[in-house]
């Protein structure tokens, strides 16, 4: 299996032919987003963290370790893990693939998590 470099892009960026894949790493649709200006290929929800722990978070930069352990613990089990390995599959080959996500923030989100798991369950092969 071969590894990606994977890049993170809000939804709000210009969208690049050096992309690769894009990939909707949210739950939701990004309001006021036209499906062909996000030029989204791929949407998981299910690699998204649970509306419960995206709520309890509300993307508070102080609570954002203890978001980061508890999403990673989502994304080893249930519909979350099954979406991962799926996500690993569809990003098999790929030189380059870009995980596009809605937060302000550009370095405290989920992205930023899924990335680095994503990037540890695609080196183990």
């Amino acid at each position: 299996m071969s590894i990606p470099e994977l890049r993170l892009k809000r939804v709000h960026d210009e969208p690049s032919d050096d992309d690769g894949p894009r990939v909707l790493v949210d739950r939701l649709w990004p309001r006021g987003v036209s499906k062909e200006r996000a030029a989204v290929g791929l949407w998981p929800k299910d690699v998204a963290p649970s509306p419960e722990l995206r709520r309890w978070w509300h993307h508070d930069p102080e609570h954002f370790e203890e978001f980061a352990a508890a999403y990673r613990a989502e994304l080893d089990h249930g519909a979350a893990a099954e979406a991962l390995a799926e996500l690993r599959e569809q990003l098999d080959g790929e030189p380059v693939a870009t995980l596009v996500f809605a937060a302000k923030d550009r370095e405290i989100n989920h992205a930023v998590v899924l990335a680095e798991v994503l990037a540890e369950v695609l080196a183990d092969g």
